[in-house]
């Protein structure tokens, strides 16, 4: 916080349980050093090294500090003059749990990125919000901002990349690429066990691997709790193996002293015949694994969609929304509906007959087209306010005014009702009930943007935003494009009668 002479200190809230950090460190050097000692015990060698990680862990954020002063920004590691930084930015990352943390960013004039320890915040966060401010009025003092306005980055937005989307795209195309190398060998596998023939007296005992020979056994007893719900059978005096997994069903049918005749190939047990069941070792078709190829080809299509995105917008300022990748979800979705059908049933004659021929070509079509949807559905329109018509029917639109005024207090408006004889209302939902009438005269536009990461995540993507003077007072309204239009148009509409029935003498 600030100091002395205009200085900012910043010191982490855990920095009075460093005592407690050294402590569990020293008891985990103690733990480790006294098994080792005694022998080496395992567990007591294990418990040392966890609390030496805890306490490593811990000692970082508990003796995390950072200064700042008219020279610039020091961390125990570097120091960074205010010449150098353009900018300070928040990045704000969400956890599983919905849970946000925000982080300071210092954007250098290099175009580099560097992350400040301090300060860290976790939801509304008022320490956080003054230490950023104490570092942004010493930025506005003794540097060059390149804006006023607070730049916010989060996983919306454009200046936020993800190193996890490439990294899992080229994951699931490895894994498909294996799939499909491996589809002509289960192909040929399968072929070759559905040719199998029974062994001979005559067959050469070099070949009687190739070939289905029968051994005589008896079950000593059936397990059907086995590993991942399977079961097992026990063979009497271990001849002539031990066990056998089987599945879960088989188990329960097999009884203690059944005489079963074992089918052997390729050194393998294929079946177990008994006189009230028959069990068949599974062989996956090709089908299956020609499938499994292509699912994962096209759950790497996500990944790649995503990264298509920030490709498309890397010309967008860094906290600008981008818009959603779920129309190439959709894409994916309708192009699996006819791979993965094709794929299972014609895994290695794709190309054979003019049925399956016609099959891709129809599905491949189908496929350009919804990705021909999904390009423009997802592309990044500057905003404008176009024409719009007179509402004569009344309307209820989402929209939403991101600030809690008279007319929407504490954020309650979902709506904003147009039309009818009624004046431009907000309203909690589809209907007049508890409407609130929007005080046209004192809204000015000055601004209609794209979303941005200061908007917060309730924003869609694809909505705007347009920033109004409420008579000296900031407001922002978000909707969808259109929408947006419609309300403005709608609003400015109403200022212009009511300036109109305004004596001259009143205004």
């Amino acid at each position: 916080m600030p100091g002395v002479n205009g200085e900012v200190i910043l010191r982490s809230r855990w920095r009075r349980a460093l005592r407690v950090v050294v402590g569990i460190m020293a008891a985990g050097v103690l733990l480790a050093a006294l098994g080792l000692v005694l022998g080496g015990p395992v567990p007591l060698v294990a418990v040392g090294a966890l609390c030496l990680g805890i306490g490593l862990a811990a000692l970082r954020s508990a003796s995390a500090e950072v200064r700042a002063d008219a020279r610039g920004v020091r961390t125990r590691r570097r120091t960074v003059p205010w010449p150098d930084i353009a900018d300070l930015r928040v990045r704000v990352k969400t956890w599983p749990r919905g849970e946000q943390s925000r982080h300071v960013l210092l954007a250098l004039r290099d175009g580099r990125e560097r992350q400040l320890p301090l300060p860290v915040g976790w939801g509304g966060d008022r320490d956080f919000d003054t230490g950023l401010d104490a570092l942004r009025a010493l930025h506005r003092r003794h540097g060059t901002p390149e804006s006023d306005r607070l730049v916010i980055v989060s996983q919306r937005t454009a200046g936020r990349g993800s190193v996890w989307s490439p990294v899992l795209c080229v994951l699931l195309l490895a894994g498909a690429g294996l799939a499909a190398w491996l589809v002509p060998h289960v192909d040929a596998y399968e072929r070759e066990w559905e040719a199998a023939v029974p062994c001979t007296d005559t067959t050469p005992a070099a070949d009687r691997r190739e070939c289905l020979s029968t051994l005589p056994a008896v079950i000593e007893r059936a397990d059907k709790d086995g590993p991942k719900g399977s079961g097992r059978l026990f063979f009497a005096d271990d001849q002539p193996i031990d066990r056998l997994r089987v599945s879960r069903e088989a188990a329960l049918e097999f009884r203690p002293g059944d005489k079963v005749e074992l089918t052997v190939w390729r050194g393998d047990i294929m079946e177990v015949a008994g006189s009230r069941y028959i069990w068949r070792e599974h062989v996956s078709p090709p089908g299956d694994l020609a499938a499994v190829s292509a699912g994962l080809a096209l759950a790497a299509g996500y990944p790649a969609a995503q990264m298509l995105m920030r490709l498309r917008g890397r010309r967008l300022p860094d906290d600008e929304v981008l818009p959603s990748a779920l129309p190439f979800a959709a894409v994916l979705v309708g192009t699996g509906m006819w791979l993965l059908p094709l794929c299972y049933l014609h895994p290695t004659t794709l190309f054979d007959s003019p049925k399956t021929v016609i099959w891709a070509a129809a599905g491949t079509v189908a496929t350009l087209a919804m990705t021909a949807w999904a390009w423009r559905a997802t592309g990044i329109r500057p905003p404008a306010l176009t024409e719009a018509d007179t509402e004569q029917e009344e309307v209820f639109l989402p929209a939403r005014f991101l600030e809690s005024t008279d007319y929407n207090p504490h954020g309650f408006g979902t709506h904003i009702a147009l039309g009818g004889d009624e004046p431009p209302a907000v309203t909690p939902g589809p209907g007049r009930y508890a409407a609130r009438v929007i005080p046209a005269r004192r809204l000015t536009v000055k601004e209609v943007r794209r979303a941005r990461g200061s908007d917060g995540d309730t924003v869609p993507r694809s909505w705007h935003v347009a920033d109004l003077d409420d008579a000296g007072t900031p407001v922002r309204l978000a909707a969808a494009p259109a929408d947006l239009t419609r309300i403005l148009r709608a609003l400015e509409a109403v200022r212009t009668l009511e300036g109109a029935s305004t004596p001259a003498s009143d205004r």
